[in-house]
């Protein structure tokens, strides 16, 4: 709020929309959202420059707040930025087509921008990491990190030497999406990586690869499989804060062996 006053915008309240790794705050009654991260943990300048350059060019972003310098602020050790509030559209769900059609928008800003970021496998990377430290995840039982250990592994190979790369969201699921008067826009752009569209689509609800052209569903298949590995591996930090994220992890870890025997893909391998 004191950031956000400094500015010339009027704050009297703050209203808590989301609280995970980093907090998303509605700033009243200037309408601005604010999204903060301890300035140790986040990609705040790689985002605003990026969300920038996507809006500048069409794609369906949320945009920055207009009344402020495009920047990032820090004070007291976190990092903030200022976003523009959309009032949500509840009226009607999000059909397969439109979601699809968001997302190949979006991929198609993305092959225009150059920018340096991340490889989806070096995601996978963190991932293994974070599977191979008992430190770090000591409720993980032992059988349980094998099989993450070692679907992270064989999947990561497989994927990265049959996808395509080029710029992608990396995390477009339903809930790093808005349902506005101006349609359907993305956000939260800090998990950006390079790789096949596949892997974002694997974000998705199933339906939605329908509807997007050229998608490789074998490859898809596998996309789908390692993400859940990989959101399975989040929920067993000891440092995890997302509500209820252990008992995700435990039936994440079932759906995870049910997906591997009914793809018939030997996680061993």
């Amino acid at each position: 709020m004191s950031t956000a006053s400094s500015l010339d915008l009027i704050v009297d309240d703050a209203i808590v929309l989301h609280d995970s790794n980093r907090l998303t705050v509605r700033l009243l009654p200037c309408d601005v959202v604010a999204q903060v991260a301890p300035v140790a943990h986040q990609v705040a300048q790689f985002e605003v420059e990026l969300a920038q350059r996507l809006a500048e060019s069409g794609c369906p972003v949320a945009a920055l707040v207009p009344r402020v310098a495009p920047r990032v602020h820090e004070r007291d050790g976190f990092v903030v930025t200022l976003w523009t509030y959309y009032e949500p559209v509840t009226s009607r769900e999000v059909s397969p087509a439109d979601y699809a059609n968001a997302l190949e928008r979006l991929h198609a800003g993305m092959r225009e921008i150059d920018i340096p970021t991340l490889h989806f496998t070096d995601r996978v990377d963190s991932a293994q990491q974070l599977v191979a430290s008992r430190d770090r995840t000591p409720a993980l039982a032992e059988t349980d990190r094998v099989l993450l250990g070692d679907t992270l592994r064989s999947l990561r190979r497989v994927i990265d030497e049959r996808g395509g790369e080029q710029l992608l969201h990396g995390e477009p699921h339903p809930g790093n999406m808005l349902t506005t008067k101006n349609g359907l826009l993305f956000i939260d752009l800090e998990t950006c990586c390079r790789g096949p569209i596949e892997f974002d689509l694997a974000h998705a609800p199933e339906d939605v690869s329908e509807h997007y052209p050229g998608v490789n569903q074998g490859l898809l298949r596998e996309c789908r499989i390692l993400v859940l590995a990989m959101i399975t591996t989040w929920r067993w930090d000891s440092g995890d804060q997302l509500p209820n994220g252990r008992q995700l992890g435990t039936e994440w870890l079932s759906q995870l062996r049910e997906a591997l025997d009914r793809k018939g893909l030997d996680a061993h391998r």
